[in-house]
């Protein structure tokens, strides 16, 4: 008999759930937007709604189905299964105790990760990271955040906080309130929110919309294309800093900014080779290549592990 892992996705703009293989195949999928306002019960809700409808669709209801993985937004404890901490992108999230109620509600075990980390192991597992024992996934959109997959396994850290790539410290950012609270962090400068605003700082063109016009004005904008360099070119140095410390076989890049052109990935490109030891130089940098699915697939691979079934 095929068995199948609930993968859960919960993000600050959608959550999607799917049904899963053992081989890290989504078999069917379904997703809505996420009640972020809405507070940690109606969003689990929401999450348990879309669960049970993969669930009655299912022709083997949930006979086959051996547990359910989460990726989940915030800090998550993968231990007691709950949200440590959140960004206000979730209403009253931090505290959640996800395991529980997810438990509760489908009768199967359940187990819970950040979802960025969750993405990670996904890549790792049968996306661009396939093949590589150590893997570095930095996740550029709105935000930046990351993680570092070993063996299939994310590493959480002893707070559950590792991987937050976004709040290194890079010279660019100087002086810049990254949306932790803190200063000078590579995500108040190279995630989209912090180029569009760079942007707008230097005395780009207020009628520009958001990162996506200014990459498109970089070839004819010099205020747009230098801010798309030195936004690019510091996310790339961190990378490379990053690349030093943890001698991964593969980086990873995910999020909305994959798709900033040539300009943006020449000068990511080029600000970590600027820092890499010579010996790491030859490191290749990639994209992501899962899309939507890579958190779901890496929440179910890491229940599948759990589970201690075969993958």
């Amino acid at each position: 008999m095929t068995e199948f892992v609930l993968g859960i996705d919960i993000g600050g703009t959608k959550t999607a759930a799917g049904l899963v293989t053992a081989a890290g195949k989504v078999v069917a999928r379904v997703d809505a937007p996420t009640p972020s306002s809405e507070g940690g019960e109606r969003i689990l809700d929401m999450a348990v709604r879309l669960g049970q409808e993969l669930i009655d669709r299912h022709p083997g209801g949930a006979r086959d189905i051996i547990a359910v993985g989460v990726g989940s937004a915030g800090v998550i404890d993968p231990i007691h299964r709950r949200v440590i901490a959140a960004t206000d992108d979730l209403s009253s999230w931090a505290g959640t105790e996800i395991g529980s109620v997810l438990v509760s509600a489908f009768g199967l075990p359940v187990v819970a990760q950040n979802d960025v980390h969750a993405h990670a192991v996904g890549e790792a597992f049968v996306g661009a990271g396939r093949g590589h024992r150590t893997v570095v996934v930095a996740a550029v959109g709105t935000g930046i955040g990351g993680a570092v997959v070993l063996d299939g396994v994310p590493q959480a850290g002893a707070r559950g906080v590792a991987g937050h790539l976004g709040h290194i410290p890079i010279d660019e950012a100087a002086g810049l309130q990254c949306p932790c609270g803190k200063s000078g962090h590579v995500e108040a400068v190279s995630s989209g929110t912090a180029l569009y605003r760079l942007y707008l700082r230097r005395g780009g063109d207020p009628t520009a919309r958001d990162s996506r016009d200014v990459v498109a004005r970089a070839l004819t904008d010099p205020i747009a294309h230098d801010a798309v360099v030195t936004s690019a070119t510091a996310l790339g140095r961190v990378l490379g800093g990053v690349v030093n410390l943890i001698d991964p076989g593969v980086v990873i890049i995910a999020g909305g900014m994959i798709n900033a052109g040539e300009l943006w990935w020449a000068s990511m490109d080029g600000g970590l080779r600027q820092t890499v030891l010579p010996i790491l130089n030859d490191v290749s940098v990639v994209r992501a290549q899962l899309g939507d699915d890579a958190a779901i697939i890496g929440a179910a691979k890491r229940a599948f592990d759990t589970e201690g079934r075969p993958t």
